[in-house]
């Protein structure tokens, strides 16, 4: 089995940082790609950035220049700076795990809500 935490939500001020962890354990061969995703109240899950072994990262438009990924291992962070009120949501992240004789599967944390309020 894999297991994906993730840490460091939390309530913050409209222009202020946060920066989210993902740990990823278990059982499994490697992990390709972690990935945040973003689900604000009525809307869809989105993807806010990806990290991926050998393509490197990539991110939403909307959050080009504010937010940046990283990974150590099997642990990615999610910085998060110049935060605006939009950005309010639950936070996922997300690997694409290699296990032994199965398919890549991904693989979710249960979410870590962060709120941008003055």
């Amino acid at each position: 089995q894999v297991q994906v935490m993730e840490s460091g939500g939390g309530l913050v001020q409209p222009g202020g940082s946060l920066k989210l962890s993902c740990a990823v354990s278990g059982n499994f061969f490697s992990i390709s790609t972690i990935a945040w995703y973003a689900q604000a109240p009525g809307r869809q899950r989105e993807l806010v950035a990806r990290i991926h072994t050998g393509t490197g990262t990539h991110y939403a438009a909307s959050v080009e220049g504010r937010f940046s990924i990283s990974r150590d291992g099997n642990t990615a962070h999610l910085q998060m700076n110049a935060l605006k009120p939009e950005d309010t949501a639950v936070y996922y992240c997300a690997a694409d795990a290699v296990r032994v004789g199965r398919p890549l599967t991904k693989y979710w944390g249960q979410g870590t809500q962060v709120t941008v309020s003055s």
